[in-house]
């Protein structure tokens, strides 16, 4: 007897410890009681009824991501392409995530198939490569609403690859290949049409440097010839004044000396003849010398004749 006591005792902790739940964070439990929804149960310890109240669903709450096979679709033009997205999404009333659909991940995969096969049909396939954003905002916004019954909240829908057909794949290659060669060449024009532009520039300039530095110097040689011609003058000028004093000098010297007119007239005379064996193209004789030059003259012909 105390054998079963036992065992009923132990049964009976293990029923009660088995009635005790506690919900993880971020987490949320769908309570039935006889089959029937009870409530729902969020994060922290509960404790159910033993026999008649079971956990019908456990639900993650945190934002989920789930990776879909690709999907052939055909574009407007007929291009037949497969797509392959990723769809963000959350569990907002776990209630209805139970109770609403019977495979909430295929039916939201499948959901997103159709969705993407409308929106890609009305787009051609240059449109479907350029217009990604476009296409993820009304997938987005298509299989949010349809959601909504399900107790499921989709965040974001993206697509993850979009493979073409081999064919297209490499007519799209060489479209590249020549539209790269293109931008090689117009860059290389560029560069050469610079270069020249450059070159041209440079000649310019130095040309116009060379003329004028040659015109500097011109300027500079002239003002040198000019100073020149000026300190040679210069340099006549105070030879002429000197010589000049020189004779001041010693007819003042001879006045001083009682040397009588013709003597110092004879010495104007001797001046006059140093100074004709200079430069001078011409030379005035003074009105008072000129009786005198003749009256030698005629003494060195008479000397001459004797």
């Amino acid at each position: 007897m105390e054998y079963v006591i036992a065992i009923l005792v132990i049964v009976l902790i293990i029923i009660v410890i088995s009635c005790i739940k506690i919900v993880p964070q971020a987490n949320a439990y769908v309570i039935e009681r006889l089959g029937t929804y009870l409530e729902t149960w969020h994060t922290g310890l509960h404790f159910k009824m033993p026999l008649i109240d079971k956990v019908a669903k456990k639900v993650i709450l945190k934002e989920q991501v789930y990776d879909f096979p690709p999907q052939p679709v055909i574009t407007r033009d007929n291009v037949t392409m497969r797509i392959d997205t990723v769809v963000f999404f959350q569990i907002t009333d776990p209630k209805l995530y139970a109770y609403g659909v019977e495979n909430p991940l295929m039916a939201i995969e499948n959901l997103t198939a159709t969705t993407l096969r409308n929106i890609i049909g009305d787009l051609d396939f240059d449109s479907t490569l350029t217009s990604r954003e476009v296409i993820n905002t009304k997938m987005r916004s298509s299989v949010d609403v349809a959601t909504d019954p399900w107790g499921i909240k989709v965040n974001r829908v993206e697509l993850k690859n979009i493979m073409a057909p081999a064919e297209i794949q490499n007519a799209m290659e060489r479209q590249m290949k020549a539209e790269r060669e293109r931008r090689e060449s117009v860059t290389r024009a560029e560069g050469e049409k610079r270069s020249s532009i450059l070159v041209a520039e440079g000649k310019k300039e130095s040309a116009i440097l060379n003329a004028q530095a040659e015109k500097e110097a011109q300027i500079l040689r002239a003002e040198a010839q000019k100073e020149a011609l000026l300190r040679q003058a210069e340099g006549q000028a105070e030879a002429i004044r000197k010589v000049q004093e020189a004779t001041a000098d010693g007819i003042r010297m001879l006045k001083e000396a009682g040397a009588d007119e013709s003597v110092l007239q004879l010495k104007s005379l001797e001046t006059l003849g140093q100074m004709s064996n200079g430069q001078a193209t011409k030379i005035i004789i003074p009105s008072d010398l000129q009786g005198i030059a003749g009256l030698a003259t005629t003494f060195k012909e008479v000397v001459t004749k004797d």
